[in-house]
């Protein structure tokens, strides 16, 4: 009898396996590590990913890839060529364009002025139109009308267009001229974006706790609403980034972006289109890296989106 009470008592002081807390209940994730869980197991992520780095790498450092001077011009080659697919990482890999340079060189180094306006023109219609969004949709009343009126001002100038003019007012073109144009006018859909998620997270129980126990304003903007808010801002930016790439191809192409001295992809098009019977791969080539870099940067947009929306899980 001792040894029966003995085991029934210990086996009733055991704990169930339903008691026991798994690692999920144990630390709940936050927005910001739930959605990069999400991202690590999206295959669109991980593509893209990889794809950005590797433009990135070739802009920042494209002596990594090739040692030939994209400028150099041997008319001797005029025409000379098609690709040489034998040579890997060579400047007759691409062939040659028709004044004679190296297309895979000007490939390569056609991405720094590409991702130089993508990134700059990004980050700072981020901040530009985050600040006067979180402006308008945190104190409303006639800030809220007055920054509404301006931004509807803007929005109604489209974006190719106003960048054209914008431009002609420059006697030098140069990168950041491009920058400065479309930063001019492409502020505004940001504003509208972040006005949008201010006006809901304001309304939050911890933003008007934080206004009863007396919180500053700057304090409420930058520690309650901004982290809370920003996420929308992210997506659209991510997204937006892929198409400021385009526009600035756009305007070399056009021949009122980067000087056509400048390395571009935008000029490398517009030079090929001219001889596209006799050397489509000086056209083939650079419209390729271009296509690629703005898919990647929407890929990257799309996942994020998925993983930062609530809705969409």
């Amino acid at each position: 009898m001792p040894e029966a009470l003995t085991t029934t008592t210990e086996t009733d002081t055991e704990p169930s396996a339903a008691a026991v807390p798994t690692p999920a209940q144990e630390k709940a994730r936050s927005l910001w590590s739930d959605a990069w869980h999400d991202l690590r197991r999206n295959p669109f992520f991980v593509v893209s990913a990889v794809l950005i780095v590797f433009v990135v790498l070739v802009a920042v450092a494209p002596g990594l890839f090739t040692s030939v001077d994209p400028a150099h011009a041997d008319l001797a080659k005029h025409y000379l060529g098609k690709p040489n697919y034998s040579h890997f990482f060579k400047e007759d890999w691409f062939g040659y364009d028709v004044q004679g340079r190296s297309v895979y060189a000007r490939t390569l180094y056609g991405a720094r002025a590409s991702v130089i306006v993508g990134v700059c023109v990004t980050g700072l219609v981020a901040i530009v139109g985050g600040i006067v969004g979180m402006l308008a949709g945190y104190f409303g009343g006639w800030v809220d009308s007055l920054l509404s009126r301006l931004t509807d001002v803007f929005f109604g100038i489209p974006l190719l267009l106003g960048a054209i003019v914008v431009l002609n007012a420059f006697a030098h073109r140069t990168v950041w001229s491009v920058v400065i144009a479309l930063v001019f006018l492409g502020w505004v859909q940001i504003t509208r974006v972040m006005r949008g998620s201010v006006i809901t997270v304001k309304q939050a129980d911890y933003v008007q706790a934080a206004k009863a126990l007396g919180a500053s304003t700057g304090r409420i903007m930058l520690r309650h609403i901004l982290p809370n808010a920003i996420a929308p801002v992210i997506v659209v930016s991510t997204i937006a980034l892929g198409g400021y790439i385009a526009t600035e191809a756009t305007l070399s192409f056009l021949g009122i972006g980067l000087p056509p001295s400048a390395v571009s992809w935008g000029n490398d098009i517009s030079t090929a289109q001219t001889s596209i019977r006799n050397a489509p791969h000086a056209l083939f080539f650079p419209s390729a890296m271009l296509s690629l870099t703005v898919l990647a940067f929407i890929m990257l947009g799309d996942a994020v989106r998925d993983a930062l929306d609530p809705k969409l899980r």
